[in-house]
């Protein structure tokens, strides 16, 4: 069911649709829906690389508006539709711990997850049941998420069609080394200056 859904995604960048389809999508898979956009926004810019920026534009609100969705869900609907959204997807076990992280570290948790490969729709949904500052969310939300998509866009316009295999070979693996980059440099920055 996963494959065929993720084939229909991809469908969509053949279609004159294919901007909305991304941000159906991207607006989706911030609260609920399994696959990323990734998937579209890749597709998308690979067909119209001068088109990359836009895309990743489109895939950006979307998710953060989806974020807000989520985070919607987690304030006011957490016992009656949030469990069941994080049971679906196996994180039950993983909520206990999303919120020791959000009580530790606040938008760090939301900005990791929503530039890396982890589940945005957990955080999304728990950032609202815990009920962090909605600011600092939103915030967190808009810096992460344009990032991911506007450094695929960037790779995209760049590179063209070459960068597509790399990409999706690697995504999980290149994700979580530029988030490490990036927290090492608030690191050295926080101790330096």
């Amino acid at each position: 069911m996963l494959r065929r859904t993720y084939n229909w995604v991809l469908e969509w960048a053949h279609t004159p649709y294919g901007a909305w389809a991304l941000f159906a999508v991207a607006f989706a898979e911030s609260s609920f829906f399994p696959i990323p956009p990734d998937v579209l926004l890749i597709a998308l810019s690979v067909s119209r690389p001068e088109k990359s920026f836009r895309y990743a534009a489109v895939s950006s609100v979307g998710s953060v508006l989806g974020g807000i969705f989520g985070y919607v869900i987690g304030l006011y609907f957490m016992d009656a539709v949030g469990h069941h959204i994080v049971e679906i997807y196996g994180l039950a076990d993983r909520y206990a711990y999303i919120q020791q992280l959000y009580r530790q570290y606040d938008a760090w948790a939301v900005g990791i997850a929503g530039f890396t490969p982890i589940p945005y729709k957990l955080f999304t949904i728990a950032a609202g049941a815990f009920r962090i500052d909605f600011l600092v969310f939103v915030i967190a939300s808009v810096i992460s998420r344009s990032a991911r998509f506007f450094l695929v866009g960037l790779l995209i316009y760049k590179y063209g069609v070459g960068i597509k295999a790399l990409i999706d070979r690697y995504f999980n693996i290149l994700t979580v080394a530029f988030t490490v980059l990036l927290l090492l440099s608030f690191i050295v920055i926080k101790f330096v200056l």
